[in-house]
């Protein structure tokens, strides 16, 4: 863990706010484009870790920020919103996440970044590195919000806009425009704008980040122009506050058998009894192991683990390849074992 303090924080549209930090120990490791910081939170005995995407850029002389986005009845949300003050002391984990841009000064792309609302936050970080480190990359940010009283950055935007006109075009898209075909991205809607910033045989990337339909629609539209899927790459949001609805219960899985599962952590094998309703996270956690997760809902990365024996099932996976999973890559906060035996790396 690493002690971060609080130096600024601004109100942002739409109930949002950002933070920013200072890094007390010194020590905290560089982080990437596209990468989220875990804060993590004591009550007790009980730990509550929420992550957040930095909307800073790794490249830039600017302090550590992160954006979040006020849940309703939401506990870290609350917290974060209404009682955080500059000068408070937090503790966070070191810097997360696959959903990465790596600046050259020989990459020649065409950046298609898609966000909605909240979801401009990674592409924010992102579309400052690549026209800061690069000299030859265009950027085409495609930003859907309610209204433009309503976007994040959206002064900040125009700023950098003004600064690379011929390398960064924006797509502000608000629903309460008149133009109803311009309200809302969709498919034609998209490959108008392919059509109008990409020249042939330029190089395509596409990051996107927002609702599930959201992404889905871009990434089939995308991958329907002939653009390769691992060119195409996405973050999911997740709040756990708006899934905690004890209505909606799972079916229960058919196999109710408990496991043993041999868990290698930090050079040191843990046999653990792994039950049919809990996950391997959940059991590694009551035995006091200090396991890598954040989410806990099979959205993010921090918990890849490899399967090297036997089998598992996830409940949810929104990270890992169909390759990655025959593979026996696993997210160990939605895993449960099939096999007795079941032996798991953690990373």
């Amino acid at each position: 863990m690493y002690k971060f303090s609080v130096s600024e924080i601004i109100q942002q549209p739409n109930q949002n706010v950002s933070i920013r930090f200072n890094d007390l120990s010194g020590e905290f490791p560089s982080y990437k484009a596209g990468q989220f910081l875990t804060l993590s939170f004591q009550f007790g005995e009980r730990e509550v870790r929420r992550s957040y995407s930095f909307s800073s850029s790794p490249v830039l002389d600017e302090p550590y920020e992160i954006t979040v986005k006020r849940v309703e009845n939401g506990e870290i949300s609350r917290l974060l919103h209404h009682k955080l003050a500059v000068g408070d002391q937090i503790d966070v984990m070191e810097p997360q996440g696959l959903f990465t841009y790596e600046p050259s000064e020989s990459n020649d792309y065409t950046l298609f970044l898609f966000a909605a609302g909240v979801g401009i936050t990674p592409l924010f970080s992102i579309l400052k590195t690549a026209l800061t480190a690069e000299s030859k990359s265009k950027i085409v940010l495609v930003y859907s919000n309610s209204s433009k009283e309503q976007t994040i950055f959206y002064e900040e935007l125009l700023e950098w806009q003004a600064k690379y006109p011929d390398r960064l075009h924006i797509e502000f898209i608000w629903s309460n425009v008149k133009n109803l075909l311009k309200a809302r991205l969709n498919r034609e809607y998209i490959l108008e704008l392919v059509k109008t910033h990409v020249l042939a045989g330029e190089k395509i990337l596409a990051y996107m980040c927002g609702p599930l339909f959201y992404m889905d629609l871009v990434r089939f539209t995308l991958l329907g122009m002939g653009i390769p899927d691992e060119d195409i790459r996405k973050e999911t949001f997740f709040f756990p506050e708006e899934e905690e609805d004890e209505d909606e219960k799972e079916e229960e899985p058919v196999d109710t058998t408990s496991y043993q599962v041999i868990l290698k952590f930090q050079g040191q094998e843990h046999e653990l009894t792994i039950p049919y309703n809990k996950t391997v996270l959940d059991v590694g956690l009551e035995h006091k192991l200090k396991l890598p997760y954040s989410c806990k809902s099979g959205m993010c990365s921090t918990c890849i683990s490899q399967v090297t024996a036997g089998s598992v099932r996830m409940d949810y996976n929104e990270v890992l390849t169909d390759n990655e999973v025959a593979r026996g890559r696993c997210l160990i906060c939605v895993s449960h074992p099939l096999e007795e035996g079941t032996t798991i790396e953690v990373q």
